[in-house]
């Protein structure tokens, strides 16, 4: 017969409710923000929607700025894994490849989750505490998202320009993230996804502007009459990094 050590069937399911109660902060956390802006999610309401007191939301997050940075690390997390999942159900090749996942990463910075992180970002430009606390995590989740695309475009980054392109693609994800705050811009944001997705399917499989200089397009094609790097190129340097949901990586 298995015995089992005094009090420890009771710290198991009092560690769940832990976790439990946790995911109930930060989920209201995230509502707050996306509803109430910076200044409205405070701790007090924040614990009130959550329906818990305000002495069990300071054992976990003792200060408003550690529960609030842990709710966009909670929203990053839950937006991942939903990209993850629609990616799961999406073909696994054929001509619209490219779109599907173009529209899929932008889903990712739309939406009441990417409002809220917008009031953190916010926020944290105005305070340096804050500030210090965000930018790393900022960082990681931009990395985390610019691998997250390379795989599911299936992007070769050892390609000169390639690795641009899928950092210009979640920046573009994120600029029309911002046009959806205030007001619904679908319509006009299906369109830019087609054509951007066109633009980087010719990226990815290779057909770069040197590419139809071969193919007899002129010698010259890339550059200006100077040697100068022409618009049609990847100007972002590797080392500006990708974004995380609203600011860049490190």
């Amino acid at each position: 017969m298995t015995r089992t050590r005094p009090g420890s069937a009771a710290r198991e399911p009092q560690q769940d409710r832990g976790w439990a109660t946790r995911a109930r902060l930060l989920e209201s956390a995230i509502s707050c923000l996306a509803e109430l802006g910076w200044s409205g999610a405070t701790v007090a309401v924040i614990a009130e929607r959550a329906g818990v007191s305000r002495g069990a939301t300071q054992h976990y997050f003792p200060a408003r700025e550690d529960l609030l940075t842990a709710a966009l690390e909670y929203m990053a997390e839950v937006r991942r894994s939903e990209i993850l999942r629609e990616a799961a159900r999406l073909p696994a090749g054929g001509p619209r490849r490219t779109a599907d996942v173009v529209a899929l990463l932008v889903r990712f910075y739309t939406g009441p989750l990417f409002r809220a992180a917008l009031q953190i970002w916010a926020a944290a430009s105005a305070s340096e505490s804050l500030r210090e606390l965000v930018l790393p995590l900022e960082a990681r989740l931009g990395r985390e998202a610019h691998r997250a695309a390379v795989e599911l475009l299936g992007a070769d980054e050892s390609v000169p320009g390639v690795h641009e392109a899928v950092q210009a693609t979640l920046d573009l994800a994120r600029g029309l993230g911002l046009a959806d705050t205030l007001a619904d811009d679908s319509h006009r944001r299906d369109r830019i996804i087609r054509q951007w997705a066109s633009m980087l399917d010719a990226a990815l499989t290779g057909r770069t502007q040197a590419g139809r200089t071969q193919a007899g397009r002129g010698a010259q094609a890339g550059r200006t009459r100077d040697g100068a790097r022409s618009p049609v190129s990847w100007p972002t340097p590797r080392e500006a990094g990708p974004p995380g949901w609203v600011g860049r990586g490190a």
